[in-house]
């Protein structure tokens, strides 16, 4: 197979353009389960790594939001109650699955007023430039093919003085740490994927996604690279996660 035409799905080499397709039959599978499996996964510490996230993108009331990679709507949740009446937010992802399972989530909680939906690629934004006053993705860009394009499609559409937030599994800063979140990884997370969402494979591939996800100040490197400055990352958790925040200026 021509490296050149390939990328990575976990560990596995696949041609480029099968990639969106794999990720998407993940999503598929596990959409159902996603926020029960979260809060297994974590232990509930997602919702605090979400909260922080959300405060580092200084949002305020009427402000345009665009939640990429959203989901279920945890993140929309949290944004939509700091832009107010007067602001929006866009919950978006490339799953249909998965912005169906939000969706439905959040208009039974009423949430109405101000939020819209987009199924769209984030390498490809289909929104006018200089939008959004923050863009955030979480636990998505792992997945996207094209991390550059991604990155600089979100900053095309963040108007000047906005910021871009990404929240991603990353990479454990110490030795310690980073075995036993191993042997978690490959040994237990994947039988709790199969008990609880009735599918290994796809959590096996989850955990295989974030070995392969930049390391931290790789991804930094690659949000300047996409014209985004200021750039810094935070920790979260001995760096299994890590929060990205770059401005355009």
């Amino acid at each position: 197979m021509n490296t050149q035409n390939t990328t990575h799905f976990g560990f596995k080499q696949v041609a480029t353009e099968e990639k969106v397709a794999l990720v998407r039959g993940v999503f598929d599978s596990v959409a159902a389960q996603y926020d029960v499996m979260n809060d297994l996964m974590s232990l509930g510490i997602h919702r605090i790594w979400k909260r922080v996230a959300v405060q580092l993108g200084n949002v305020r009331a009427g402000d345009q939001v665009l939640d990429l990679a959203g989901g279920t709507g945890d993140l929309t949740t949290l944004f939509e109650k700091r832009v107010g009446k007067s602001g929006q937010v866009v919950l978006a992802d490339i799953n249909a699955a998965m912005l169906r399972t939000g969706r439905d989530r959040l208009i039974n909680r009423g949430l109405v007023g101000n939020i819209r939906y987009a199924q769209v690629n984030a390498e490809c934004l289909p929104f006018a430039d200089n939008s959004f006053d923050c863009v955030c993705i979480a636990f998505g860009l792992r997945n996207v093919t094209d991390k550059d394009a991604a990155l600089r499609s979100m900053h095309r559409v963040l108007k000047p003085g906005g910021r871009v937030i990404v929240l991603e599994f990353s990479h454990p800063i110490d030795k310690i740490t980073e075995k036993v979140y191993d042997f978690y990884s490959f040994n237990l997370l994947p039988k709790i994927g199969g008990l609880v969402a009735k599918d290994e494979d796809s959590y096996r591939y989850l955990a295989e996604s974030i070995r392969m996800h930049p390391k931290q100040d790789e991804l930094k490197n690659m949000m300047e690279a996409a014209g985004l400055e200021r750039c810094e990352y935070f920790n979260m958790t001995q760096g299994i996660v890590a929060i990205h925040r770059g401005y355009k200026l």
